[in-house]
């Protein structure tokens, strides 16, 4: 599997996609102007203590003040709470980190009331951004985040990623870090930093100790409450950081600056993956070019086709994301009922895995699976849903099918799901109607002819559409009407009409009698 990134820079904001073999599996888009990220760190005042959750509310600067709860202090924030009083006592001296005292851990079950008032400063970071009508979460257990470290102040322990199985190599990034951490630092060794040397793990623990020191002395500088003392790495940055691995093949970026920053990045991380970060000056827009728009077209919105003429359903409540699997206009497979909702729904789950990833889908995700009598074929789904998530890197939790037939997935959420509105406003009522992404027409049109040949078995046939749709499937050398001829027989005909919307169309056999081929996501 090989994989790239495309990034598109535009004045306000910034999209990435993360394509797998061509196919998008991620894509974020952000705002420019952006100010609030997981990972940045802010001192900020306690607003509302509530004894009732065991939680307070911190003013970090957002319009709705951020949830801390009691478990999230961390344990050692009475440690962090001496040190703070310690910086902020002595505005040109900044005291040494590598004195300050640990106190004994918090008690797990204290109260929010007796360890919290109202307008203390705090040290805390966003854990999850704002969500619908709910604030920042927080934590005050503080950590700076690198692609192959983890480090965490006043930690007092190096802990080794669990993916990492063997056992000597665990023991050797283990001493390694044990030796070159300085004090009052714990540590966590990520994933990927098996098989590296001293030399690359020592350059970045140096690298996140320069980011908490230039965190205290903003904090020590500043008297502005709240403050943000330390921001996360730019959008671009941060992701490169979670997902680069060796099979990437090309990073595009259409903007020198940005092409810059990730240049550099990739330079301090990988040397030797360089050359794969590329600026993109084509005159066709980045996402056209490596058909990234065209596939977000046709996977967001409410409706999402799959494998022969099959659909997901999916809609977001307040409480969860429901999806339901519709067969659409498949026809039977050669072993029955049976064999073809197996197929509909193996077909679903490889579609789902894709759709939680790319829509970022978090919470609870409770999926309506077309009804299968066989033990082994609800065993055989199950196995493959978790197959597909193995490549999701957000932690989540699958349960086998229930005796209704619904599937309940748990999905890390840290961010809003992406929620891309793929519809256009109407041509012809000029914006009180809206229409589907007109980009998908020319497909939607082949689907139905496939249908008409290969499955209903009419060879020779009359389509009636728009004359700008006919100008479009005619033009070329090689049109789109030659194309469906050579795969479907000269039988395929194209005909202007100007009764016809700009996305309708209508089949007539030779006898010129109208043939329906409409779906029934089409007559809802």
């Amino acid at each position: 599997m090989t994989s790239e990134v495309v990034i598109d820079v535009q004045q306000n904001e910034i999209s990435i996609a993360l394509l797998e073999d061509k196919n998008l599996v991620e894509y974020q888009t952000e705002p420019r102007s952006a100010s609030f990220s997981v990972g940045n760190i802010y001192v900020a005042k306690v607003k509302k203590i509530m004894a009732g959750l065991n939680a307070s509310f911190v003013d970090v600067g957002s319009s709705r003040d951020a949830f801390l709860h009691y478990l999230d202090l961390g344990n050692q924030f009475s440690s962090y709470e001496k040190y703070l009083k310690q910086v902020a006592s002595d505005r040109k001296k900044l005291y040494p980190f590598a004195k300050a005292q640990k106190l004994p851990d918090l008690k797990k079950d204290g109260s929010v009331a007796n360890t919290l008032q109202k307008d203390q400063e705090v040290l805390v970071q966003i854990v999850k951004e704002p969500i619908n009508t709910k604030g920042p979460r927080l934590t005050a257990e503080l950590s700076f985040a690198g692609r192959y470290l983890v480090l965490v102040p006043f930690g007092d322990k190096v802990s080794v990623s669990s993916k990492i199985k063997s056992s000597e190599e665990r023991a050797r990034l283990k001493q390694l870090i044990q030796s070159i951490k300085p004090r009052n630092f714990g540590v966590i060794v990520r994933t990927v930093a098996e098989g590296k040397r001293v030399a690359e793990l020592d350059t970045e623990l140096k690298i996140l100790l320069k980011r908490w020191e230039e965190a205290i002395a903003k904090v020590q500088k500043t008297t502005k409450r709240p403050q943000l003392v330390y921001e996360e790495e730019s959008r671009v940055v941060a992701l490169l950081r979670d997902l680069f691995n060796p099979s990437y093949e090309n990073i595009y970026v259409n903007d020198e600056s940005v092409y810059q920053e990730i240049k550099d990045y990739v330079t301090l991380i990988a040397p030797e993956k360089v050359g794969i970060v590329k600026l993109y000056t084509g005159n066709v827009p980045i996402f056209d070019n490596f058909n990234v728009t065209r596939q977000i077209k046709s996977s967001f919105g409410k409706t999402v086709n799959y494998k022969h003429g099959a659909y997901l359903i999916i809609e977001h409540t307040e409480a969860m994301h429901v999806v339901d699997v519709n067969s659409g206009t498949r026809t039977k497979a050669e072993k029955g009922q049976e064999g073809n909702a197996l197929e509909v729904n193996l077909g679903a789950a490889d579609e789902l895995a894709r759709q939680l990833r790319l829509r970022d889908m978090g919470g609870i995700i409770i999926v309506d699976f077309i009804d299968m009598n066989l033990a082994e074929d609800r065993q055989l789904l199950y196995e493959r849903m978790c197959k597909n998530m193995q490549k999701d890197r957000a932690r989540h939790n699958i349960l086998p099918l229930s005796k209704f037939g619904l599937m309940q997935i748990t999905r890390q959420r840290v961010r809003p799901a992406m929620d891309v509105n793929v519809d256009e406003e109407c041509p012809t009522c000029f914006g009180s109607g809206k229409i589907k992404s007109s980009i998908l027409f020319t497909e939607q049109l082949e689907r139905k002819i496939h249908n008409l040949v290969c499955k209903i078995g009419i060879k020779t046939f009359y389509l009636h559409v728009h004359p700008y749709v006919a100008a479009y499937i005619n033009q070329g050398f090689v049109s789109l009407k030659r194309k469906w001829q050579l795969h479907y027989g000269l039988g395929v005909h194209i005909i202007p009409s100007q009764k016809m919307g700009f996305l309708q169309y209508e089949f007539y056999d030779s006898k010129k009698q109208l043939i329906d081929m409409r779906e029934e996501i089409e007559t809802k």
